[in-house]
């Protein structure tokens, strides 16, 4: 993972940001091109990524490599792993760890008390499981993609 380098989004990288979702969608809906899933596609393409860049609620970080966009992580209400998506070409290679561990990290330093929670698509979901996650619920399928949600608790320093 050289060369990678991780800052904060701004409404400029949204429309990459779409781009990235969009190009990832077999791994997201439940058909591999998002039949049945329109609504999902309205809330993670660049116009949704505009909007949530634009909320106090919502912490984006990007990573880029080269100045390529190679993922990206964001956090709602400080607590939430609303969206953690790396491109194809850095699947398993350690670039989404590295997003959480940066999301996690900040997340703590601005007064969350260890408490995460994220809706894993079921082909994120050993990945979330290697990070700390653990299932709250069951499996659920609505709309065109299907999730399990997971919650991680992570132990204070002392």
């Amino acid at each position: 993972m050289d060369n990678i380098t991780i800052r904060p989004a701004t409404v400029a990288d949204a429309p990459a940001l779409g781009a990235m979702v969009l190009d990832l969608l077999p791994y997201l809906t439940v058909h591999p091109q998002g039949l049945g899933a329109e609504e999902f596609i309205t809330h993670v393409d660049a116009a949704a990524q505009l909007r949530y860049l634009r909320q106090a609620n919502f912490r984006y970080r990007l990573a880029t490599r080269n100045g390529v966009l190679a993922g990206f992580v964001a956090l709602r209400d400080n607590s939430h792993l609303f969206h953690l998506f790396v491109a194809r070409q850095w699947h398993g290679q350690g670039l989404g760890r590295r997003l959480w561990e940066q999301a996690r990290d900040e997340a703590l330093a601005a007064g969350n008390p260890g408490e995460f929670t994220v809706n894993a698509s079921d082909h994120a979901l050993a990945m979330y499981t290697r990070f700390g996650f653990a299932p709250t619920g069951p499996r659920e399928t609505q709309r065109g993609i299907a999730w399990t949600p997971m919650r991680c608790q992570v132990p204070q320093a002392e």
